[in-house]
């Protein structure tokens, strides 16, 4: 009886064992133009229509099986998460539309409707990148990725056109990849504060938790300003380790994102600018990304007049050298592709990745296999290399062609 009782009690661990998965929760961002019932209805129809295609087309790919749900240890989970945030600025583009109807008298009245269109799809894109305005939205976001974190689910994030803005903001702004005792070490501040914060080590930290902690803050033009009294400082400095519990994202609570019909490049321009500090910040967060074994993917249709790719993709050895950092055993990886044909016009192919789920499912599968193929996959990076260095010598035999036509 001993005997039997002792095989059952092993069988059932076993199978607690082999059932015992970790949960990944999709959470879908909201782009610009969502701040009535009908556009919110939009969404949440598009997303309940698009999430069960993409949980299928992650679960019936091998490799996806192996690469990202590790062979059963992982499983999506059934029901999407909806992120919606719309909302929030709808008093403010009430106000511009008071506005607007005042000029209706003044304007003609193709002035007004392209005036009229163009507050209605680019004010919240505006909005959301006020500070005060993207601090609430954070906030928020980062409740709901705790949420999900404590009942045992990784999360990914996807996000919808200006989505885009508040996925890159999350990941800037509360992701922890600040090693304090190498930040200080590199910023302009006295040796005391220096010794103090090598002599003190603390975790990981995020900008949000700086800021928060009244240790730091980034100011308009993109610096990184801290305390400079140094009895004020140590005290912040103190308690940073609590303010980054409450403030920053968990550890290991993100596996990635997923930009899709994003416009980021458009208003984001200016990480581009070497002598704008928080680039220096950026390159830390990718750093911290391909290190971490997280992805940050980019998938937009080709006939999408706002859906801008990212940059050329780069190998791992490449991004190093432009960006000035050490990778110690990389996993993760940085792709975009924004060559997905959708065969819808350009003036729907924005609004037109429900109606495709299928295609935009697996053009997100695609794009995955190809970024992790192309920093890993020494043969199918070569082949990618080979093309580019094709398509430079034939953009350079056509600009020689043209110089000799006007020659001539």
């Amino acid at each position: 009886m001993k005997k039997i009782l002792l095989l059952f009690l092993t069988v059932l661990t076993l199978q607690t064992t082999v059932f015992a998965q970790t949960g990944i929760s999709f959470i879908y961002i909201n782009g610009s133009n969502s701040n009535d019932d009908k556009s919110y209805n939009w969404f949440v129809n598009g997303i309940e229509k698009l999430h069960p295609i993409l949980k299928k087309q992650f679960e019936k790919n091998d490799r996806i099986n192996e690469l990202f749900l590790k062979n059963g240890e992982y499983q999506i989970n059934n029901n999407p998460v909806i992120f919606f945030w719309g909302d929030k600025s709808q008093n403010n583009l009430l106000f511009v539309k008071k506005q607007l109807d005042i000029s209706k008298a003044l304007s003609p009245t193709m002035a007004y409707s392209v005036r009229e269109l163009l507050a209605s799809c680019l004010h919240d894109a505006i909005w959301v990148q006020k500070t005060h305005n993207m601090n609430k939205v954070l906030e928020e976001l980062n409740t709901l990725v705790k949420s999900e974190y404590e009942k045992g689910n990784n999360v990914v994030l996807y996000g919808y056109s200006a989505g885009s803005f508040v996925t890159y903001e999350y990941l800037f702004n509360r992701m922890p990849y600040l090693n304090l005792d190498n930040l200080f070490e590199n910023l302009n501040v006295n040796d005391n504060i220096k010794n103090y914060v090598k002599q003190h080590p603390k975790r990981n930290t995020c900008i949000a938790a700086l800021q928060s902690g009244h240790i730091g803050v980034v100011s308009e033009d993109g610096k990184l300003l801290f305390d400079p009294e140094e009895n004020l400082f140590k005290k912040s400095y103190d308690e940073l380790d609590t303010v980054t519990e409450q403030v920053c994202m968990p550890e290991n609570s993100i596996k990635g994102i997923v930009n899709f019909a994003s416009p980021l490049v458009l208003f984001y321009s200016d990480l581009a600018d070497p002598d704008y500090e928080l680039t220096y910040y950026n390159k830390l967060m990718l750093e911290y990304i391909l290190e971490k074994g997280l992805f940050w993917l980019t998938v937009n249709y080709r006939e999408d007049p706002l859906g801008f790719p990212t940059s050329q993709n780069l190998t791992n050895d490449e991004m190093s050298q432009i960006a000035n950092i050490e990778l110690t055993d990389p996993k993760g990886f940085v792709f975009d592709n924004s060559s997905i044909w959708s065969k819808r016009s350009f003036i729907f192919a924005h609004t037109s990745y429900w109606s495709t789920s299928k295609t935009l499912a697996k053009a997100i599968v695609k794009t995955y296999l190809y970024g992790y193929d192309f920093q890993y996959d020494p043969e199918f990076q070569q082949k990618v290399l080979n093309s580019r260095t094709y398509q430079k010598i034939k953009k350079d035999v056509n600009t020689d062609l043209k110089t000799k036509e006007k020659t001539l």
